[in-house]
């Protein structure tokens, strides 16, 4: 029951840390439609102003240059809402506890932030009653956070597969649509704008893996951080592996996996605990995720009652990642003028780490074998030694000896699920055999 004697703000006020391509259009949106927002919320947002580095730095939204200064220390301190945008973890971090110590509620888009010290902010942003929100910090305009936490509150997750960098997702599309290989496929992201001057944080899956960790938190209730998370990045990924999986029925796509596994230990004793991982990953043409093109993103989750469910859309730009912030100051705002407390996140429970060697998966072996008798079945053997089916061997090329003698074959393996472990010590037992000239690539296969 809503408390009709305490009265209800007319009026809260809005600080803005940043002004980059997102905060201004964040900005834009909270002048324009002042009006619009107002009648959602029950009260005016008032933007007092945009702490930026330099204020007559050139943008790409004309805004009111009275709005502007370089104090966001003092402009935080005399605001109800905050949204963060400026990025990085400091002095991001310093100014979301200084904006939670004097009672405002905080809208962030900060992944990195929230990937390495999201738990202390949730507890700080708890304990002082306030709003901590982040719609915004994973796949962009995609409304996924909301809905793991509000709409799936009464199911239980089992897992998480997405892709939730554009970037990769953009270069892995364009060899697999066009067969140009990687610095190529990179050179035409940055020449779009899809990629930063310096994309390792995105080609490397440090990105990805940010992202990783506020799903597997909020999707299993338990809190996950940077570390916690496997991370391979896409550089490795050739032209050939491209063309090698569309010729299974395959495409490569770059995705953030969160899933609870139940483990057994050496003493027959079973553990509930949940694998984080991001890495380039095999996943058949027919699955959902599969259709993903360009920089656009998609969350896909599994859960016990609602079964199969996936979310898709633009995962990044100023417009549309600022629909995914307003969404959460409308949300922020309404709490402030009804009352109640800050909502940050669902934590019941504390679920264990478990490292990659504890998944059960499939994977796809690129090898360059000597072309001579007897090559596939001492491969075939030393699978079974290791306890790994193969379900596919292909030989997709086929070179000749320039002396005359034996030549080289191209061999794709595709393996049936088998823990990660054993799948690595076969690649390993592999690379130690006298008729293979080298491991061309190991991938992971999914969705099968």
């Amino acid at each position: 029951m809503v408390d009709t004697d305490t009265p209800r703000p007319k009026t809260l006020r809005v600080a803005l840390l940043g002004a980059g391509n997102v905060g201004a259009q964040v900005a834009r949106i909270l002048l324009d439609d002042a009006e619009s927002l107002a009648a959602r919320t029950g009260a005016r947002l008032e933007l007092v102003g945009i702490a930026v580095r330099t204020i007559d730095a050139p943008r790409e939204v004309e805004l009111p240059r009275e709005l502007f200064t370089t104090d966001a220390s003092a402009l935080v301190r005399d605001a109800d809402v905050v949204i963060e945008l400026m990025g990085g973890l400091e002095p991001a971090r310093t100014l979301i506890l200084e904006a939670i110590e004097h009672g405002a509620s905080v809208i962030t888009g900060n992944k990195a932030l929230l990937a390495v010290d999201g738990p202390s902010l949730y507890e700080k942003a708890d304990a002082a009653g306030v709003q901590l929100s982040y719609e915004a910090a994973v796949a962009g305009a995609i409304p996924i956070l909301r809905p793991i936490r509000d709409s799936l509150a009464g199911d239980k997750i089992t897992r998480v597969m997405g892709i939730v960098n554009g970037t990769t997702n953009f270069i892995l599309d364009a060899m697999d649509t066009t067969g140009a290989e990687f610095p190529d496929a990179l050179a035409e992201a940055t020449r779009l704008g899809y990629a930063e001057a310096d994309p390792t944080a995105d080609i490397e899956g440090h990105d990805a893996a940010a992202k990783g960790a506020i799903l597997a938190s909020l999707s299993f209730h338990t809190r996950f951080a940077l570390e916690d998370v496997h991370c391979q990045g896409i550089t490795a990924v050739t032209a050939d592996d491209i063309a090698a999986a569309k010729d299974a029925g395959f495409v490569i796509k770059l995705l953030a996996i969160a899933e609870k596994l139940e483990t057994t230990g050496a003493t027959g004793v079973g553990t509930t605990g949940v694998s984080v991982r991001v890495h380039p990953t095999l996943i058949p043409r027919e699955h959902p995720l599969a259709a993903v093109h360009g920089a656009f993103n998609a969350v896909f989750i599994e859960a016990e009652s609602a079964g199969e469910l996936m979310f898709y859309g633009r995962g990044a730009g100023g417009t549309p990642t600022a629909s995914a912030i307003l969404g959460d100051v409308v949300s922020a705002a309404r709490r402030m003028v009804l009352g109640g407390p800050g909502r940050t996140e669902t934590t019941t429970g504390v679920l264990p780490v478990l490292g990659i060697e504890a998944v059960t998966t499939q994977y796809y072996i690129g090898l360059d074998a000597a072309d001579q008798p007897g090559v596939l079945a001492k491969i075939s053997a030393l699978f079974a030694e290791n306890g790994v089916s193969i379900e596919t061997m292909r030989q997709t090329v086929h070179r000749e000896s320039d002396d005359g003698g034996n030549g080289s074959a191209e061999l794709r393996i595709v393996t049936h699920r088998a823990s990660e472990a054993a799948l690595a010590a076969t690649v390993e037992a592999i690379k130690g055999l006298d008729i293979i000239n080298s491991v061309t690539s190991v991938l992971r296969v999914e969705g099968v």
